[in-house]
């Protein structure tokens, strides 16, 4: 029996035994995480009454983990004093994520019970544009002046340090501008009466607050740092972006990219979460567009209806061609989407990622021709066959690969996620240009 049936187990027992202080006592010891996603097993009442038996920052800190129905269901049980003991505990940029999923009146009710200068911060961060740097930064850090000495920015630290999200990474302002940043660490290793301004680093990295929130991403990426400073028109740093948010970014990019890559629309909602016509809705544009793409090959078969009547054997060798074809394609255009996402790849570099690709694909089509071939040869005995169907798969891996490599490329020039010229859709463009390749290559060895 594994850890979390073993917790579940227990708990659910001395919740039916009533068994109050054993709760409490065996919860105190779980992680947040862990509690969060044990109280999705239980029913609505059971889940606010188990909530109420946490420690106050567990309690906190365990909310923050739960997803939005969870947490409205628990605002909704809440008298007003616990809900503002919840508020008091979250950060900022929290609050403002479980705002922007919660109906109009719960929204109001969580605004009522933050105290003014919260409800002030919230509201200019849901100002920003959605999917902004300014969406996900927190206003709680630690700003230091230039002029201060090391010791009394440590003194700074201890005094404000326990009510702001991180104290890893300390900000210099000059005026509200950001002049530079310094570490705890630097902090640790300096003499006491060195000034901040003797040690911070003014080499800075930091991001606009209507940035791209997958720029941002990339940035935590690149550099490898544990938060962003967010700074206005003016270079005023108006928050930071910490790396657990970035994380979160990271992972719904990521879920977008997969959807897409699909043929899918991307949906904010879990599986199970997402009703059936919801779901509908999500596929059903893309399978149409693919579905009639699909026509152009029934097209393509009857306008060549007389070679195969001639050479019915021809039929029988498409669905290879074919799919040799798609999975060439969707092995070049996984590898280009994933080189745009981590910038490795340029919109600039379609000439050099072409010739790549056209340099891998004679030698994989060469391969690939020759074992095909010499099939052929072993169980038809038909030379002309073995070698119409050679020179179509070295032109359909070739083209396939080109073509793999070339549409997430173009997607990205023309401001569309290349993640859409993946799988179905390259696959079916493919298709069809491996079908026409195959009946012209044929109608030129063969006497029809």
């Amino acid at each position: 029996m594994d850890e979390e049936t073993l917790l579940y187990e227990l708990v659910a027992e001395y919740l039916q035994q009533k068994n109050f202080s054993k709760l409490r006592e065996l919860m105190a010891n779980e992680y947040p995480a862990d509690l969060a996603q044990l109280f999705t097993e239980f029913q609505e009442k059971d889940v606010l009454l188990l909530y109420r038996l946490l420690p106050k920052e567990l309690a906190s800190d365990t909310f923050s983990y739960m997803d939005s129905d969870m947490q409205e269901n628990l605002i909704n049980g809440f008298s007003d004093k616990e809900l503002r003991e919840v508020l008091d505990q979250t950060f900022i940029d929290d609050t403002v994520d479980m705002i922007e999923e919660m109906p109009a009146n719960v929204v109001n009710r969580i605004l009522r019970n933050c105290d003014p200068q919260s409800r002030n911060a919230i509201n200019q961060i849901l100002k920003y544009p959605e999917d902004s740097a300014g969406t996900l930064m927190t206003i709680e850090y630690v700003n230091l002046s230039k002029e201060l000495t090391v010791s009394e920015a440590i003194s700074r630290i201890r005094k404000v340090g326990p009510n702001k999200e991180t104290i890893y990474t300390c900000y210099v302002t000059e005026a509200r501008k950001l002049i530079g940043i310094v570490s705890v660490k630097d902090l640790l290793i300096a003499n006491d009466d060195e000034l901040i301004s003797d040690i911070m680093e003014t080499n800075l990295i930091f991001v606009n607050s209507h940035e791209d929130r997958e720029v941002v991403a990339h940035q935590f990426q690149k550099y490898d740092i544990l938060a962003l400073p967010v700074v206005d028109a003016e270079e005023r740093l108006v928050g930071i972006i910490t790396f657990d948010d970035a994380m979160d970014v990271i992972q719904e990019e990521n879920t977008e990219d997969f959807s897409k890559m699909a043929a899918m629309t991307p949906s904010d909602d879990s599986y199970f979460k997402t009703g059936v016509f919801a779901q509908v809705k999500n596929r059903i544009f893309w399978l149409l567009v693919l579905m009639l793409t699909s026509a152009i090959t029934g097209i393509i078969i009857n306008q060549f209806e007389k070679t195969i009547e001639a050479i019915p054997i021809l039929v029988s060798f498409m669905p290879m061609l074919t799919g040799t074809g798609g999975n060439c394609s969707s092995q070049s255009s996984a590898l280009i989407i994933r080189g745009l996402a981590l910038d490795e790849i340029k919109t600039g570099d379609v000439l050099k990622v072409l010739w790549k690709e056209f340099r891998i694909a004679l030698v994989i089509s060469t391969i690939l021709a020759s074992v095909n071939g010499l099939r052929i040869l072993i169980f038809y005995q038909n030379p002309i066959l073995a070698l119409v169907l050679t020179i179509s798969i070295v032109a359909t891996v070739i083209l396939s690969k080109l073509i793999g490599g070339l549409l997430p490329i173009a997607a990205k020039k023309i401001h569309l996620d290349p993640a859409v010229m993946a799988g179905p859709l390259v696959t079916t463009i493919v298709d069809t240009c491996a079908t026409l390749l195959y009946f012209v290559i044929a109608i030129q060895f063969f006497d029809i």
